[in-house]
């Protein structure tokens, strides 16, 4: 139940900007950046995320689309790291899975409307290589 709230926050907190996908091959990597202020406390704390003004996650999941049309979520290795004009920062992603959802969460400190570049290289399993994905996100204190 904690990681529904999780999710739903994470995927509908900011319905225009929050949710994005990219297409990679079969494989459609859905993202979201988010503040961590609009996580309750107690769910950051369930899943280990710092609050704090100048906090956000990276959220990050990936589904192959099969032949017959259908999708499925998939686990992944990766590897990321987020930078702005004066911090760079080095991505460590925590895997969250409920039933079949499987989520990979990251957070970093912000500058108030700084722009943070993100490059992450992840590997679906069961894929025959590895892609990189690049992000550019502006960042503000609620």
């Amino acid at each position: 139940m904690k990681l529904l709230v999780l999710t739903s926050l994470i995927w509908l907190v900011l319905p225009a900007q929050a949710q994005q996908s990219e297409m990679f091959g079969p494989y459609e990597l859905h993202y979201s950046v988010v503040n961590t202020t609009f996580i309750e406390p107690k769910v950051a704390a369930t899943y280990g995320i710092t609050r704090g003004e100048k906090r956000a996650i990276l959220n990050l999941a990936v589904r192959e689309h099969l032949p017959d049309g259908g999708d499925e979520a998939r686990s992944m290795l990766l590897e990321g790291r987020t930078w702005d004009l004066i911090q760079n920062q080095f991505l460590e992603f925590k895997e969250v899975r409920e039933g079949p959802a499987i989520y990979y969460i990251a957070d970093f400190k912000f500058i108030n409307e700084e722009w943070r570049f993100f490059e992450v290289t992840f590997r679906p399993e069961g894929a025959d290589r590895s892609y990189t994905f690049k992000l550019k996100h502006q960042l503000y204190i609620n």
